[in-house]
């Protein structure tokens, strides 16, 4: 008679599986071998403080000195008050009165401002009330009659006094135009001469004949003397 085997009971077809269970735990035995680690007794802090070792502290000893407490201040001098007889007499100060007397009451005029004098800026020639009279046109009536009277005698003067050679000597050529602006002052005198030349020899030339410009009666504006500006183009040619 064969003996029959169990299918279930053949151990060879899980053979794998405990083959990998045991080196599982082969490898699990190893690992835990290699972290262990173990400690010297000595080295173990358990945190137990020694009280032997501590030393002793000293606490000095204060003596405790009885201090008088300071005296007190001395009382206050009793106050000396003086008694007065009546008849002795008191002098009192005699305090005026600051009251005002109506009787003395004095009237206040009415109070009139001292008129301004207005300040009259310098007017220009062309705009003149009354020009300033040039030596010579006094005789003239007429506020028209003095103005072209006044030009011409200046421009006269500017004729006979100004060096027109010097255009020449400084090399210039053709038509040579100076212009000159001045002001006849509030007193007649002539001021603020200021030129404009191609040549600086020229300006100072025109502002040297200016100033010789006789002394006029001022101009006025509102009856007021005021200045007045005059301008004056000076125009020669140099003949080459």
């Amino acid at each position: 008679m064969k003996p029959k085997k169990n299918p279930k009971a053949d151990l060879t077809r899980r053979s794998v599986l405990f083959l990998q269970l045991g080196l599982i735990l082969v490898l699990f035995i190893t690992w835990q071998a290699i972290e262990w680690k173990t400690y010297d007794k000595e080295a173990i802090d358990t945190g137990q403080l020694n009280l032997d070792e501590l030393d002793d502290e000293e606490i000095p000893i204060t003596e405790m000195q009885n201090t008088p407490p300071p005296p007190p201040p001395p009382p206050p001098a009793p106050e000396v008050i003086e008694v007065v007889e009546d008849e002795e007499e008191v002098e009192e100060d005699e305090i005026q009165s600051t009251e005002t007397n109506m009787d003395e009451i004095v009237e206040v005029e009415e109070v009139v401002e001292a008129p301004v004098e207005e300040e009259v800026e310098d007017v220009p020639f062309a705009v003149i009330e009354n020009v300033p009279i040039f030596p010579g046109c006094e005789s003239l009536s007429t506020n028209d009659q003095r103005k072209k009277c006044m030009s011409e005698k200046i421009s006269q003067f500017v004729n006979r006094n100004f060096d027109t050679d010097l255009g020449s000597e400084l090399g210039l050529s053709g038509v040579n135009r100076v212009i000159v602006q001045f002001k006849i002052n509030e007193k007649g005198n002539i001021v603020d001469v200021r030129s404009r030349a191609p040549h600086p020899r020229l300006e100072q030339e025109a502002a040297r004949v200016i100033n010789k410009l006789p002394k006029m009666q001022p101009g006025k504006q509102r009856g007021k003397p005021v200045g007045v500006m005059y301008s004056l183009p000076i125009v020669f040619q140099i003949q080459d």
